[in-house]
């Protein structure tokens, strides 16, 4: 059985890998929620109170858990934690990168699992779900990403000391985050033709079209309305890190430990990007940065940004097999079930093979309406442009072939291919991609917003023996 890689880096690259590298959030300043310091913030256990030591009698037993964390009607308990920094850690080391004090790394945990409670206490309001269905199709498809069957990523997942069960819960909750973020975040998403014209164009005159940057991001954050006192406050912070960076300190190690955005314990990495998917405040500094070269604080209404660009390379042209094919569709309607329609293209194949013409008989029985005017024809066909069966059943026949039956969710299909050729797609590809990073930068930056005022809103009371602000 091929080898999976850790467990433990393998929770959080099965979930959010993509959304959390595409996140420049952040997190509040603690200092505006309620005080770890106060007298009722005593961490609450939940099991019995050991006995006095000098009672003469056994000590009872020990506390295993307690409360760390309030966010509004739920709690975070110190297992949860304890949990969540197990699988940082684990995930530094194999980084090795040096993990930051105890205290420091428990905040920046803490908050993390605070913005989780509050996206999910969301999700359950508004009737966000993830039925067993699809979280088994995910679970199927996690598995063949490592290369294994499910149970045998059972088998490594129990070997390895984790709890199935409680993986499966976890990739739900994830699963339900990102519907949720798709459903409030989308309709902020939309991209027009202008705005993909305007990209490419501003690239190009920039002689930046191809160029993808890799880059990690330190955020000193202020609050939302801050008083120039605090801006203050943010901005002598941010320069006392840009001195450390600058004397050979390591930005991951100091991301981890000082930054409030959403990749910090991922040393502040942020991926692969082009200019297009950059915030806009980023694009100046970067044209003028080699790699290895940290900016200058970057002021923005979130705070203070710096970046560090990792690495820097250039695309090349973006060449595709494409297939011409057509093909003869019958749908499932009120006249025809599925079952005579599987008859009927038994039928027309039959025909076929006797020697019947292809495009008479589409013209004259597929309710492709559009294709079916042109003797089924659907042109010159690029990967990814229909759906996967269709184009599994495509692939494995040579120019000139006749498929034999086949089902999609649009009916029952019988298909041709006409030829195959090398096609230079570099400007669709282009086009694609300045729609996906537009999208994607949209997309951030109304996340941004948007968890901003949902932690803003929420109550939330830390209970950590140590102080998290």
């Amino acid at each position: 059985m091929k080898s999976l890689p850790s467990l433990t880096g393998l929770v959080l690259v099965l979930v959010l890998q993509a959304s959390q590298a595409a996140s420049l959030s952040f997190k509040v300043d603690q200092d505006q929620q309620a005080s770890s310091g106060s007298e009722d913030a005593t961490p609450l256990s939940l099991q019995p109170e050991p006995a006095q030591p000098d009672s003469g009698v056994p000590s009872g037993p020990e506390v295993l858990n307690r409360i760390v964390a309030i966010v509004n009607d739920d709690i975070v308990l110190q297992s949860e934690l304890d949990a969540e920094i197990t699988r940082v850690m684990a995930q530094l080391r194999e980084k090795q990168t040096e993990p930051p004090p105890r205290p420091v790394l428990e905040k920046q945990v803490l908050e993390r699992i605070i913005i989780n409670h509050l996206q999910l206490q969301l999700a359950e309001s508004t009737g966000v779900k993830v039925d067993d269905t699809t979280l088994n199709n995910k679970m199927q498809e996690v598995a063949r990403g490592n290369g294994v069957t499910l149970t045998q990523f059972r088998e490594v997942l129990e070997r390895e000391g984790f709890d199935y069960a409680a993986f499966r819960e976890e990739l739900r909750q994830q699963l339900i985050i990102n519907q949720l973020r798709q459903q409030i975040i989308g309709s902020y998403t939309k991209v027009s033709d202008q705005e993909v014209d305007n990209l490419l164009a501003n690239l190009e005159a920039a002689g930046q079209g191809n160029v993808q940057y890799r880059l990690a991001h330190i955020l000193i954050a202020t609050p939302e309305g801050a008083s120039p006192e605090e801006i203050e406050l943010a901005r002598v912070r941010a320069e006392k890190i840009l001195a450390s960076l600058r004397a050979g300190a390591d930005f991951s190690q100091v991301a981890i430990a000082e930054s409030d955005g959403q990749t910090a314990l991922e040393g502040g990495d942020i991926g692969w990007r082009s200019l297009g998917q950059m915030p806009t405040l980023f694009v100046a500094p970067l044209k003028t940065m080699q790699p290895g070269d940290i900016s200058d604080p970057i002021r923005s209404p979130s705070g203070f940004h710096i970046i560090k660009l990792m690495e820097q390379q250039g695309s090349e042209r973006h060449v595709v097999e494409q297939t011409h094919v057509r093909h003869i569709l019958l749908k499932t309607d009120a006249l025809h079930t599925d079952e005579d329609n599987r008859i009927r293209i038994g039928q027309l194949e039959q025909r076929l093979r006797g020697g019947e013409d292809f495009a008479t008989l589409a013209k004259s029985n597929s309710q492709d309406t559009v294709s079916a005017a042109k003797g089924g024809d659907l042109g010159w066909i690029s990967p990814g442009d229909l759906v996967p069966k269709f184009e599994e059943v495509m692939d494995s026949m040579a120019p000139g072939q006749i498929s034999t039956p086949f089902e999609t969710e649009f009916g029952w299909h019988i298909l041709e291919v006409l030829g195959r050729r090398e096609h230079d797609s570099t400007e669709e590809y282009k086009r694609s991609k300045a729609r996906q990073l537009i999208r994607a930068r949209k997309a951030d930056e109304q996340t941004f917003l948007w968890l901003r005022r949902l932690r803003d809103e929420a109550y939330v009371e830390y209970r950590l023996e140590t102080d998290p602000g």
